[in-house]
């Protein structure tokens, strides 16, 4: 009895002795790809900003040839970069603002689905006085968007069926 009791506690003894070893391993594995985590390139507030812009101009053109398609898909990147700052800028006080140009938003695809080029430019123009508003309110003043007067990009043609 005495020694199956012995072999017992031996084996619980090691068990237990590698379990603790099982979770060292995990904890310096977990570790380990915390810091590949922390080093991983995340865009910051200004990259994403950059993108807004760029589709903002090319939502113009589209709209305002009336290339409805091209026009939606370039609302909808502006929503998704919208999303993404707000999934990666987490620590940015300035994304608790970002709601501010949803009604534009809403408005400026509501004009797409009707293939209303007035209805559009107006949305547009609050869409801009709401981006404006943002960045005044966020201390970002000095960042002014307008409505474009030059192509974006020379070399795309936003005239639909081209």
């Amino acid at each position: 009895m005495k020694t199956a009791l012995f072999l017992f506690a031996a084996i619980l003894f090691f068990s237990c002795n590698q379990g603790q070893q099982d979770t060292r391993q995990l904890q310096t594995r977990i570790d380990s790809l915390q810091q590949l985590v922390n080093k991983s390139y995340k865009p910051g507030l200004g990259e994403f900003m950059l993108g807004v812009q760029q589709h903002h101009a090319r939502l113009w053109f589209a709209g305002t040839y009336q290339n409805w398609p091209l026009a939606d898909f370039e609302v909808h990147e502006i929503g998704e970069t919208l999303d993404d700052i707000k999934q990666y800028c987490t620590d940015r006080p300035e994304i608790k603002s970002l709601g501010i140009i949803d009604p534009a938003i809403n408005s400026i695809s509501k004009a797409i689905r009707q293939k209303d080029v007035e209805q559009f430019k107006k949305a547009f123009t609050e869409l801009t006085a709401d981006c404006n508003t943002c960045h005044k309110d966020n201390q970002h003043g000095f960042n002014v968007i307008v409505i474009p007067t030059g192509l974006p990009v020379d070399n795309q043609n936003f005239k639909p069926g081209n």
